[in-house]
């Protein structure tokens, strides 16, 4: 059976504590890798918790605490091999009654968040000589549209834009730029839409995830193991000449 043996490689992922990030973090511990999980909901600004895993808090609006992230894992580890781009948000509207600050923060976060701290970790690869993985957990929101997620919708847009940028500018480099795009994934955040979505559209959340489940060709909803194992491709060598991609991890809802 292949196995992927990450012993000395480092990766750093924000949102890492909760949902698909932790999913993440935890497939690249099994793999041997040390990893650095960036969080605003860190309890501690900077916490070590045991030889291969260091907890970080930090804003991915702010370019200080991006540069902050990245400095912190090469001070530890020594330098970074992989870096994902997990932390993300959403808040459920009809696009005509989206709130500004709705629409700011979903942005900053989820677009804004890539930019700053795909910049500050490219720039390290950079110093190191090269070499390197992008990961960006967009969203099959980054190709279609979805009632009562507009501003949510744009940002996955956008994501999907600046991986494409990056992977061109950075190819010479060998540091490839690749996006994962989940589907329906079962995480307090999508359990949370659920419930706003059905009062925004006059249903039960017990019927939107029965409208979920009727739209996925496999017949149900990912878990988040679904979505790490495809970023736990990504960063190996078997996609060594992958960059610039957009890989959906969604059951064939979406197929583009």
């Amino acid at each position: 059976m292949l196995s992927i043996d990450f012993t000395g490689k480092t990766l750093v992922v924000t949102g890492g504590l909760t949902g698909i990030g932790k999913g993440i973090a935890n497939l690249f511990l099994e793999a041997g890798a040390n990893v650095v999980i960036g969080d605003i909901a860190c309890k501690a600004e900077l916490a070590r918790v045991h030889e291969r895993l260091v907890l970080i808090r930090m804003d991915v609006t702010m370019s200080g605490d991006a540069a902050r992230l990245i400095d912190c894992a090469v001070e530890t580890f020594g330098r970074i091999d992989f870096l994902v781009n997990n932390s993300g948000m959403s808040t459920m509207d009809f696009a005509v009654d989206i709130k500004e600050a709705d629409w700011d923060k979903v942005m900053d976060i989820n677009a804004k968040g890539v930019y700053l701290v795909s910049q500050a970790g490219a720039r390290q690869m950079l110093r190191q000589g090269g070499g390197g993985r992008i990961i960006n957990i967009a969203s099959q929101a980054g190709k279609n549209g979805y009632r009562c997620m507009g501003n949510y919708v744009a940002s996955k847009h956008a994501v999907l834009g600046f991986t494409k940028v990056m992977a061109l500018e950075l190819a010479k480099e060998q540091i490839l730029v690749n996006a994962v795009c989940p589907g329906i994934v079962e995480t307090d955040m999508k359990r949370r839409e659920r419930v706003e979505g059905a009062a925004l559209r006059g249903m039960e959340p017990e019927d939107i995830l029965a409208e979920d489940r009727s739209q996925v060709p496999l017949g149900r909803t990912a878990e988040v193991e679904d979505v790490a194992n495809v970023v736990l491709f990504l960063a190996s060598p078997l996609s060594a000449y992958m960059t610039g991609q957009a890989i959906n991890v969604t059951g064939g809802m979406t197929m583009n």
